[in-house]
């Protein structure tokens, strides 16, 4: 029993099949959150090992690493890195279930720490979990699984915790985030298989990339945007620990690309300067993708610190072309600065990328019109469209909740369905985001073709490629902006 009780099997419940437009996209990333639990476990004498979701068919694959492992706790902890598992998808949760009762019936303690579970506990509690962690939860699994080995069954002086305990449920105080995040042992990669994500990106996008963070939270208001896990604080690790990090992850993996899975990237003032010198000074040459805001893209110094450490791609949350929509969300953002911001990039040769939403409350058709000219005229390098997604903690699903009593949660992440009462019907905004994405290829089109005539001795494959694009998306963008109007009519 002893040897059982000192091991913990992970997992978590991004199952990447039951998502069918990333399955088909092939860009995977491993669970970054769940592999820094893992480390922190070991670190303190736990045997740990990894049920990867990742690429399973079907949750019942789990039976045989139970019967293998014979673990004492089984925890679902997912990776509050990526915005896939921050979306809470009706499917992931269903898989989740599935998985703790197996775990329950072959005897395992169950443990749960996800955006979803720190939302809805309660559900999670009544379908088998002996415990929820609230929040950041490292230290939480920490001193509840050290509790348990103990005997000491005092669970309502652990912070981050919510049980049952005689039929009556009990949540504690939330544990303060991590301020030292250098404290933390580096992520378990080992107990990670790569050679998939590696197979699918290569299969899909012709090159590798990796996950890092290099921070938690972040401090600002946007009142759609929910932090369960990390919060409103804002705390990095040092520029030497992340170099040291890659240095070790491109010594054993290989990597061509990373993707910095920050919220925020290189807030902390001098911070991409001094990573920026050290990724010369260590010479780790490699491309990366970070996310960031546009008032904090402004300062051109910055940027071109950002290029000499390799970066090549920034998501801004853009989210509407209209001033109006941005200040209701509580952006704190100018549509100048995002022009700024985008004129500024592609001036040092970074392709700046748009997350942008359609339906936030208030918008009107004008609103819908800005958005669109705003995405034409700047042309960003690529853009993520999306409808507004009540999630809870925030003033926007507040706002909401009243019309979310039929559905609260999408299925998979193309569901794109607007869960409440808004300007249009939510199959007006799902036809939306087909026109949006036809009608920005179109533009990305012409823009092309003017560069070939402008300069037709710097023309190659994949220009001539996009230029004569142009012939499929101008009809397409006809029929598209077609069936928008006769939506918008109904």
């Amino acid at each position: 029993m002893a040897d059982k009780m000192n091991k913990i099997l992970f997992s978590h419940s991004y199952f990447l099949r039951y998502d069918n437009k990333q399955w088909k996209t092939g860009q995977p990333y491993p669970p970054l959150g769940t592999l820094y639990a893992a480390a922190l476990m070991r670190e303190n004498g736990y045997e740990v090992s990894l049920f990867d979701a990742m690429f399973v068919k079907d949750p019942s694959e789990l039976t045989p690493v139970i019967d293998e492992n014979k673990p004492g706790f089984f925890v679902v902890y997912d990776d509050g890195f990526n915005y896939l598992t921050k979306m809470c998808l009706t499917n992931m949760r269903e898989a989740a279930f599935k998985m703790m009762k197996m775990a329950k019936a072959a005897g395992a303690v169950v443990i749960v720490s996800s955006s979803d579970a720190t939302d809805h506990y309660e559900k999670y509690l009544e379908e088998g979990a002996d415990f929820v962690i609230i929040g950041e939860a490292e230290h939480s699994l920490l001193d509840l699984v050290s509790s348990l080995n103990n005997n000491k069954n005092e669970f309502s002086a652990i912070a981050g915790l919510a049980f049952k305990q005689n039929n009556t449920l009990i949540k504690t105080a939330r544990r303060e985030v991590l301020k030292d995040l250098d404290s933390l042992p580096a992520p378990a990669w080992d107990i990670v298989d790569i050679e998939p994500y590696r197979q699918m990106w290569m299969k899909h996008n012709g090159y590798f990339s990796l996950n890092i963070a290099t921070t938690r939270g972040c401090p600002f208001k946007c009142n759609w945007c929910a932090k369960p896990i990390y919060g409103n604080r804002y705390n990095s690790h040092s520029p030497q620990r992340i170099a040291n990090e890659l240095k070790f992850l491109k010594g054993k993996y290989g990597f061509d690309h990373i993707w910095f899975c920050d919220d925020i990237f290189g807030l902390k003032l001098g911070w991409v300067k001094e990573f920026a010198d050290l990724a010369e000074k260590e010479k780790l040459k490699f491309r990366f993708k970070i996310q960031s805001r546009a008032d904090l893209l402004l300062q051109e110094d910055n940027i071109k610190h950002l290029a000499r450490a390799g970066c090549e791609n920034v998501w801004i949350g853009a989210e509407s072309g209209s001033q109006k929509i941005l200040d209701a969300m509580d952006k704190g953002i100018t549509i100048e600065q995002i022009k700024e911001a985008t004129r500024l990039l592609k001036k040092n040769d970074i392709k700046p990328s748009f997350f942008i939403q359609f339906g936030y409350l208030g918008e009107t058709k004008e609103d819908i019109k800005k958005t669109i000219k705003m995405i034409n005229t700047l042309l960003p390098y690529s853009i993520g469209v999306s409808v507004s997604y009540p999630l809870p903690g925030t003033g926007f699903f507040e706002k909401v909740k009243a019309d979310l009593r039929e559905k609260t949660n999408w299925t998979d992440s193309d569901e794109l369905k607007l869960m409440f009462r808004n300007t249009y019907q939510p199959a007006f905004y799902k036809q939306l985001h087909r026109y949006v994405q036809k009608n920005y290829r179109k533009h990305l089109a012409i823009e092309t073709m003017k560069k070939l005539i402008q300069y037709p001795f710097k023309a190659s494959g994949a220009s001539i490629k996009k230029a004569a694009s142009l012939v499929y998306y101008i009809p397409n963008v006809f029929w598209a902006k077609l069936k928008l109007d006769l939506l918008e009519k109904e």
